[in-house]
């Protein structure tokens, strides 16, 4: 896990929508799904993750609407730099 990268989404939660990230002529639908977030922090919201060949960005299901947008334009963030990393060095 780096800079936020998240892992072991299996089970994700319900789908908002997609955002479209353009890496080097490559095009990324990462799904956005909203997760119930753990009391004991098992699972953390607001972020990209990458698992197994999937990726995507969670956010907290329970957050207000301007936080959960707040959570996508960071998990945005988080994507861009893990697959610019990945495909273009």
């Amino acid at each position: 896990m780096q800079n936020g990268t998240q892992t072991s989404t299996r089970g994700a939660g319900r789908l908002l929508g997609f955002v479209r990230v353009l890496i080097g002529g490559r095009v990324h639908d990462l799904a956005v799904q909203a997760i119930t977030v753990d009391q004991d922090g098992l699972k953390s919201a607001g972020g990209f993750f990458a698992d197994e060949g999937q990726m995507g960005i969670l956010v907290d299901d329970a957050a207000p609407p301007p936080e959960i947008q707040a959570q996508i334009e960071r998990g945005t963030a988080e994507a861009v730099r893990h697959l610019s990393r990945r495909y273009l060095n």
